[in-house]
């Protein structure tokens, strides 16, 4: 491989690392009342949010006794429950996002190495 190659193809990366930035995501957070699980969840994650995602996320939560129609279209199990719509692939994330790096690995919002 010769030094302009190389060099396309750091810019290449480059621009897909900025790409990767400006993405928006869409989730949806499945919760079960106000119960002490759910509201951490919520806080958990507009602490990411927040952080990570300024400006460039939807988010809906959808308590499933108030809408039980909805577990069935997103296949729900548990809750809370996260999902990531967009970008793609879809991912799921069960429990109250304490684990901070488990939700940002997940979500494929952690800086590989």
């Amino acid at each position: 491989m010769d030094n302009k190659e190389k060099k396309a193809i750091e810019k290449n990366f480059e621009k897909t690392l900025k790409d990767k930035k400006k993405q928006k995501y869409v989730l949806r957070l499945y919760v079960t009342g106000a119960n002490r699980k759910s509201q951490a969840a919520i806080e958990n994650l507009h602490k990411i949010t927040d952080e990570y995602l300024e400006g460039r996320y939807e988010l809906e939560v959808i308590d499933i006794y108030q809408q039980p129609d909805m577990i069935k279209r997103d296949q729900i199990i548990a809750a809370p429950t996260l999902i990531k719509k967009l970008p793609l692939p879809i991912r799921k994330i069960i429990g109250d996002l304490s684990d901070k790096k488990r939700v940002l690995a997940r979500l494929e919002l952690l800086e590989k190495k």
